[in-house]
């Protein structure tokens, strides 16, 4: 079994990583990935959305993955819904960790309503890369409160502005009866960060919520809870870590 990870707005595979060597074991491996515009270097400033799930889908048939867990933790739930179709036949399992799980047509920009999107494609376009930030207190206050400020320092300090267009774009069509495989929802106690409940969210994907201690980032602050209960959701036991 493969896991494959991808991180949420701002994050990149290193949010994972203390999931993926959780879940990771003997037979299981687990692969922790960072979308393209979110790494030192890269240009951000004309990436899409269909970017996104294009290099997901080429990186799991570039390594050739099979028996894959595609695992989404909150803008993470878009591009694994895109690319469900397309990998079907590689696919286990998908979960969404406190995860966005859009509908067809929406962006994630529009599903904030209509105050917040209108800020949000004002910010990118007034962007020289087409880029958007979080910062500091609003970081604070709904996606890592309650947890001690030096953590959520360094945590904010890794963040990196996120391509414009991953949050301004759609997908045309959310068909996860297609990929035929079971899909587990993961929703953080104390999450402040989804802009719908994340029952609405879980119901969208045809399930009911399993509840997870922690904030919005419960990955990085509550990894042991997060990987047992996909542990459970997928049926292994178990560490071996790409």
């Amino acid at each position: 079994m493969h896991y494959v990870f991808v991180p949420g707005a701002w994050h990149g595979g290193w949010s994972w990583h203390p999931v993926a060597q959780r879940v990771a074991g003997p037979g299981h491996r687990a692969v922790a990935l960072t979308m393209p515009g979110l790494s030192p270097g890269d240009n951000p400033r004309d990436l899409r959305l269909a970017d996104a799930v294009a290099y997901l889908i080429a990186e799991v048939e570039r390594r050739d993955l099979t028996d894959v867990v595609l695992v989404g933790h909150s803008w993470g739930g878009i591009p694994i819904a895109g690319a469900a179709r397309r990998l079907a036949g590689r696919l286990r399992a998908m979960a969404f960790v406190s995860a966005f799980v859009p509908r067809d047509g929406e962006s994630m920009a529009e599903a904030m309503g209509p105050d917040v999107s209108r800020y949000i494609r004002e910010t990118i376009e007034a962007s020289p890369d087409r880029t958007i930030s979080v910062d500091f207190p609003a970081f604070r206050e709904s996606l890592m409160q309650g947890e001690p400020e030096n953590l959520q320092r360094l945590v904010h300090e890794l963040l990196v502005p996120h391509p414009g267009g991953y949050l301004l774009d759609a997908l045309d069509v959310v068909d996860f009866a297609a990929a035929d495989v079971p899909i587990t929802y993961l929703l953080a106690e104390d999450d402040r960060a989804l802009t719908v409940p994340g029952t609405e969210l879980a119901a969208r994907a045809g399930v009911i919520p399993l509840l997870v201690p922690g904030t919005h980032e419960t990955i990085l602050t509550h990894p042991d809870e997060v990987a047992e209960t996909l542990r459970e959701q997928t049926g292994i036991h178990g560490s071996v870590y790409d």
